[in-house]
């Protein structure tokens, strides 16, 4: 093998390591996106709750 096409090999190789970096960072996204999607929800079942306690005070 030529030392041209070893050298691209290694390139192809850091830019494959750099993809899967990527990969687990955006997995990583992923994943606080639905923590934080999930204490959105959580947090409009108690303002719901809440509203609905105050409808029964009120009336």
């Amino acid at each position: 093998m030529s030392a041209d096409a070893l050298g691209l090999s290694n390139e192809a190789l850091a830019l494959s390591a750099d993809a899967l970096a990527l990969s687990n960072e955006a997995l990583a996204l992923s994943a606080d996106a639905l923590a934080l999607s999930a204490d959105a929800l959580g947090l409009q079942g108690i303002a719901k709750f809440d509203s609905l306690r105050i409808n029964e005070m009120l009336y």
